[in-house]
């Protein structure tokens, strides 16, 4: 009996953990869109409402899903509160503060580190260029993050109960 109720936890932990790697690829598509979505709001906030970039910063918070919202939020609070002179380093630290708890990887870092360092820093024809370049180098990431998706989200999910179900087999 106790072997039967081992063998069930194993092969139940062994599917939640491919479970959880299965989501991971699952959600970075839909953040990597999330956060198209945010820059292409930030360029219509900058360019045709020429909102200050920390309110800016407020809306598109509040408008996008949580995970990418918070770096929004963050930035503009630091902003706000002076805590960060500039558009990049609150950037930087908002990134730093929020980034572990996102599906986004190292190149989705890059693109948002490099665009801070235009963002609030120069005319609004500069920034539009920085900001469709941004969002252009998303899209291909977000083609990129579909394509893993499709390959590796089953593949994870079956590999954890197969694993688990291959040491339920050993202990027999």
């Amino acid at each position: 009996m106790v072997k039967l109720i081992g063998a069930v936890l194993i092969l139940f932990s062994a599917s939640m953990v491919g479970w959880q790697i299965g989501r991971y690829y699952a959600f970075r598509p839909v953040q990597l869109r999330a956060l198209l979505v945010a820059l292409q709001m930030l360029e219509t906030e900058i360019v045709y409402g020429l909102t200050p970039l920390h309110r800016a910063f407020v809306k598109i918070g509040h408008r996008v899903p949580a995970e990418v919202g918070r770096l929004f939020l963050t930035a503009a609070e630091l902003l706000i509160t002076e805590r960060a002179q500039t558009a990049e380093e609150a950037l930087q630290q908002a990134i730093g503060a929020h980034w572990p708890q996102t599906a986004l990887r190292r190149q989705e870092r890059e693109v948002l580190s490099s665009l801070g360092q235009v963002l609030g820093s120069s005319d609004r024809e500069d920034q539009q260029k920085h900001l469709r370049l941004a969002v252009t180098h998303l899209r291909g990431l977000e083609e990129e993050a579909r394509a893993e998706q499709g390959r590796y989200e089953k593949m994870y999910k079956s590999l954890g109960f197969l694993c688990g179900l291959l040491v339920v087999i050993l202990m027999f």
